[in-house]
């Protein structure tokens, strides 16, 4: 069995998106994931399961699109790579809750951040389909925009640290 962290798109934020995370376990259990845990309201699954990236996505997937009515995005990494996102983190002294990482499906390049508009003191650098962003003072007043985001899904690190923790715990 791999351990995996399942990173939704767009729930429970802003108002939009309202997914209790209990119906999401019971959603994810449903679709033959095990040992199946949540973490805070928005849209983070730690679960096993002996299938694929790819499957277990597709898995995720298909009872969110019918419980919304339209496709969710889920973004999908294995405990261990989890932790090397975290230990990969180019901004480990600075606050959790002041530094992300955006998750993509696919690797990116330069030219993702290069595409970035209205950068004012953000620091970012890629990682493996992440980019890892530091909002230095915080992220309230930033007026960052990062194309590369519309398909993907962040999380600050604190989060990103405990959902390591989470699944490495299953693994």
């Amino acid at each position: 069995m791999t351990a995996y962290v399942a990173l939704l798109r767009a729930v429970n934020v802003g108002g939009t998106g309202k997914l209790p995370m209990a119906d999401l376990k019971a959603m994810c259990e449903a679709a033959g994931l095990a040992q199946v845990r949540t973490y805070i309201a928005s849209g983070n699954v730690v679960f096993t399961s002996d299938e694929s990236e790819a499957t277990v996505r597709a898995m995720i997937e298909a009872p969110l699109a019918t419980y919304a009515g339209k496709p969710v995005g889920v973004l999908i990494r294995s405990a261990a790579e989890m932790a090397d996102i975290l230990a990969a983190n180019p901004f480990p002294d600075r606050p959790g809750n002041r530094t992300v990482a955006l998750f993509t499906d696919a690797p990116i390049g330069q030219e993702a951040i290069d595409a970035a508009r209205n950068v004012d003191g953000e620091e970012m650098r890629l990682g493996t389909r992440v980019i890892y962003i530091s909002y230095g003072d915080g992220m309230a007043d930033s007026r960052l925009l990062i194309p590369a985001a519309k398909v993907g899904t962040t999380r600050n690190m604190n989060t990103v640290a405990k959902l390591t923790e989470m699944a490495s715990a299953l693994a």
